[in-house]
């Protein structure tokens, strides 16, 4: 699996018009499903979220996690992460998992965040949406388990 963290001042996802999920404080996750993940490598992937200590501590140094904080976790679905983008001047997508496994996955991914921590919200897998955020430095890391 992969995640595209980013560290938000605030980030919220938008469908038909409708604020379906938003955070504060925190990290705007997009999540990318490969065709070989399983919930194993989803539940590595929410301890590396919740636990990857991307905010400043007293001495301005990356060394707080997310629960540190108490911050915000939005996770959004984002199969284009898993593109094949190596030759050409179009991304082919035969690397990325299918929709029933993407779409599986990341429910297993929000369901286990919820159950672990508090301050959760995501996307809607297969929708189109629309992401606003205020990146926080800006501050972006990608992560692959």
């Amino acid at each position: 699996m992969i995640g595209l963290l980013q560290r938000v001042t605030q980030a919220s996802v938008t469908v038909d018009g409708q604020v379906i999920g938003q955070i504060g404080s925190g990290l705007l996750v997009l999540v990318g499903v490969e065709p070989t993940d399983t919930p194993d490598k989803a539940n590595r992937l929410l301890r590396r979220l919740l636990n990857y200590r991307v905010f400043a501590d007293a001495e301005d140094k990356m060394n707080l996690s997310l629960q540190d904080v108490h911050g915000g976790l939005l996770l959004v679905p984002q199969f284009t992460l898993a593109a094949d983008t190596h030759k050409g001047n179009r991304p082919g997508f035969s690397t990325a998992a299918t929709p029933a496994l993407g779409r599986e996955l990341f429910i297993y991914l929000c369901q286990q965040a919820c159950s672990q921590y508090s301050q959760v919200a995501s996307g809607h897998f297969g929708a189109d949406m629309q992401v606003a955020l205020v990146n926080n430095g800006p501050a972006t890391f990608w992560l692959k388990v």
